[in-house]
């Protein structure tokens, strides 16, 4: 019989293998040695390594998604909920740096198969951003030369690069509420119409 406790802990395993090895130098067998399960249980719950890695933007994306919904549905101020939609997905990378390096480098460097994922689970997650921008033009708060598209682009690809400052290996000492603020204070600030810029350098 299948246990949720096993699949997560396999999950949680083979993140971390992807984060170190990489996907393609990443073996089931290694896996397996982290999770401390034996080979054969791994094909239980999984076919192949491909669907390890999709399980792992599923079950790992799905959650930041629900939080963050969460999160955003307390507040109207389209300029908050860019915080706390910022803040939220830099602290998650924090908490799970191995995470945080499989998002960086397998979405860039994998096969066909996973680059059509990423349209699908991943344009959920970016969609959020891309919301927020638009109710922020919709109020008047936010320039409305700005794509809602490229804009969520631009945005989560710093937010993406700015990352790594926690990955496997890094020495960086920047907290989250100081690369948090950095983050807020330029996309804030490019986003906002005049008059909100020109309100907000007098506050």
């Amino acid at each position: 019989m299948k246990s949720p406790d096993k699949h997560r802990k396999i999950i949680r395993a083979a993140t971390k293998v992807f984060a170190k090895k990489g996907f393609f130098n990443a073996r089931i067998s290694d896996i397996a040695k982290e999770a401390k399960v034996a080979d054969g249980t791994i094909y239980l719950y999984f076919n192949n390594k491909f669907d390890i890695l999709l399980s792992v933007f599923e079950q790992e994306i799905g959650k930041l998604i629900e939080q963050v919904v969460l999160l955003l549905e307390k507040e109207a101020d389209p300029q908050v909920k860019l915080q706390i939609f910022v803040t939220n997905h830099l602290e998650e990378m924090k908490k799970n740096r191995y995470l945080a390096e499989v998002i960086h480098i397998e979405l860039r460097q994998t096969s066909k198969l996973i680059r059509e994922y990423r349209k699908n689970t991943f344009n959920e997650y970016l969609s959020i951003i891309a919301q927020i921008i638009e109710q922020g033009q919709h109020s008047g708060v936010f320039r409305k030369d700005i794509h809602p598209q490229i804009g969520r682009q631009m945005i989560f690809g710093a937010l993406d690069e700015i990352s790594r400052c926690w990955h496997v290996g890094s020495d960086c000492s920047f907290t989250t509420e100081q690369v948090s603020l950095q983050m807020n204070n330029l996309f804030q600030t490019g986003l906002l119409t005049p008059e909100r810029q020109a309100t907000a350098a007098q506050s």
